[in-house]
């Protein structure tokens, strides 16, 4: 059994697509962070699952990376919640579930903010104030329950480069290839000088 050194739990942000892979359906930003944190694909764990729901997460990806607690945790999950059946109460509860669950001495865990998807989609403009008022709550919480367990939280919505379609695939939801390349390059000192490391330079500029 190889030893597990990067988990990344979520949705399909987390599972590649957007970002049609050679050997595979997707490829995605995961196998890119890992190249540049020096971690061979044997040692990573990718959960990430079409439509996943944060609940999904809490009864489904939990327990596979609690069993092998890597010492890098990555987690992007909530935009289904957020588009979908959406309970502000358990998108709480859960994502104060995971994130407890998943801090540790030894343990770097991060995430990121949630975008401004709404201005992707093509939907009335009710409906989109109505998921961007979601996404603004959801930020605040994100934010409150990561500064609460310790995790790492990357605030996207201060990057300018999000705001660009080109960062984007077709259906607005998921990352582009250059959406997934530019989230593998802006993690990557995020999540080494958390844990005091440095990159090999190439892989960084990979």
């Amino acid at each position: 059994m190889p030893v597990i050194r990067f988990a990344a739990l979520g949705d399909s942000f987390v599972e590649g697509r957007g970002d049609p892979g050679l050997d595979g359906p997707f490829h995605g930003w995961v196998p890119r962070l890992a190249e540049r944190l020096g971690i061979p694909s044997q040692g990573v764990l990718n959960l990430g699952t079409y439509q996943a729901t944060t609940q999904h997460v809490v009864d489904h990806q939990l327990a596979p990376v609690l069993a092998n607690k890597p010492p890098v945790i990555g987690v992007i999950v909530g935009v289904n919640d957020l588009v979908s059946d959406y309970d502000p109460e358990r998108f709480r509860r859960n994502l104060t579930t995971i994130y407890s669950s998943l801090r540790g001495v030894d343990t770097t865990v991060f995430t990121a903010a949630y975008p401004d998807i709404p201005k992707n989609l093509a939907v009335p403009e009710s409906f989109r104030d109505l998921l961007r008022q979601r996404f603004g709550e959801a930020n605040a919480v994100l934010r409150e329950v990561t500064a609460a367990t310790g995790a790492l939280c990357l605030d996207v919505t201060a990057i300018g480069e999000w705001s660009h379609p080109r960062m984007w695939a077709e259906d607005g939801l998921h990352p582009s290839v250059l959406g997934h390349r530019l989230f593998a390059d802006q993690l990557t000192p995020f999540v080494t000088g958390a844990m005091g490391l440095v990159p090999p330079a190439q892989l960084v500029a990979g």
